[in-house]
């Protein structure tokens, strides 16, 4: 049996505990859950999440994501190719993100996707590893805008 060391435990700890945070960003988002967020972000966390305009603080950033989300009838948000580079009690993580959009009544078709990257800046706190940063980057498109538009 291999004994790693306790600080190769704790990068292995901290790249699970990152990706998770990670992944509990999709579900907060499919499910409607827009408390959970807050055990996603720090407070006073910031975003830019597909287009220039940059978001500050938590509020601005699940308000954002609400307005863009809500009036759908199904989401599902993927993510993979997960990369945690760690320093100390900070992080940054990027993965690869594949989202699929539906709302039925939308004229031209019920169906959006985008695919592109998240990157995150993240610290650890006394609740976990949360995202200071996360930046959407859009790689492509597919579909009818009008879905997360709200267009009739």
């Amino acid at each position: 049996m291999t004994s790693i060391s306790s600080a190769e435990l704790q990068r292995l700890l901290d790249d699970r505990d990152i990706v998770a945070v990670a992944t509990a960003y999709t579900w907060a988002l499919d499910q409607h859950r827009w408390d959970g967020l807050r055990d996603v972000f720090t407070d006073d966390a910031t975003a830019t999440l597909g287009n220039p305009d940059r978001l500050v603080g938590i509020d601005a950033i699940i308000g954002r994501i609400r307005a863009a989300l809500e009036r759908l009838d199904d989401s599902q948000h993927l993510v993979g190719n997960h990369e945690v580079v760690v320093s100390g009690d900070t992080a940054t993580h990027r993965c690869y993100l594949h989202a699929q959009h539906i709302r039925h009544g939308a004229n031209g078709g019920p169906h959006y996707i985008v695919a592109g990257r998240y990157e995150d800046e993240m610290t650890r706190t006394g609740d976990g590893w949360r995202i200071t940063h996360r930046n959407l980057q859009v790689m492509w498109t597919r579909g009818n805008t009008a879905v997360v538009r709200g267009d009739q």
